[in-house]
């Protein structure tokens, strides 16, 4: 079974060496809908695949992590990372160029590496992602699965590859996120009573 839970932002960045003039040559935005799909082959204790409750934290953090944000390939001109860094609270350093196909693979991976560091609390089993759209516009989207975003053809990520601005840090609720993710701890769901137990 599959669950969709959709979340917005607004982004900025350059397009390197895309076939548009305006979109390798300009600082441009988008108003970003991703829908983050996750499967599971049983459900919890509550019936569900993944309680939509429990998107609101680390993986919710790192999606918002890019609204209002700017975007840059870290090799990109060092002299536009140097003023993306200066005049914007908010940016990303991403080790892939900031398309809309590439944006759905980043997020599939934060999420992909969030949930494997998740302690489960109520009965969730096999939740996995199962694919992200990132909708750039009205009219176009990318679509990523997980043989995507292992796909070394398409740019290697790596927990370490990625880099937070102090604000980008500084906003989400366990600003300690990232750093637990590259060391490999725990994030632990809260825990559930069971009010009522299912007939064996």
């Amino acid at each position: 079974m599959r669950i969709r839970k959709l979340f917005k932002f607004e982004n900025a960045h350059i397009v390197r060496n895309c076939s548009s003039d305006r979109c390798k040559r300009s600082i441009h935005g988008h108003s970003y809908q991703i829908e983050l799909i996750l499967e599971a082959q049983r459900l919890d204790h509550g019936q569900m695949v993944y309680d939509f409750g429990l998107l609101k934290s680390s993986i919710k953090d790192m999606i918002d992590s890019f609204d209002h944000a700017i975007c840059f390939w870290q090799d990109d001109d060092p002299e536009y990372i140097d003023a993306c860094k200066k005049f914007s609270a908010r940016w990303i350093a991403l080790p892939v160029s900031p398309s809309a196909e590439q944006f759905s693979r980043v997020i599939f991976f934060w999420a992909e590496q969030i949930l494997a560091q998740t302690q489960m609390q109520n009965g969730e089993a096999d939740v996995s992602v199962y694919s992200v759209i990132a909708h750039e516009t009205a009219t176009g989207y990318a679509q990523c699965f997980s043989e995507d975003v292992h796909n070394a053809q398409m740019g290697a990520l790596a927990l370490s590859d990625f880099e937070f601005s102090p604000q980008v840090r500084a906003e989400w609720h366990d600003s300690e996120m990232y750093d637990k993710l590259t060391r490999g701890e725990r994030f632990i769901n809260p825990e559930v009573t069971l009010q009522v137990t299912p007939n064996a």
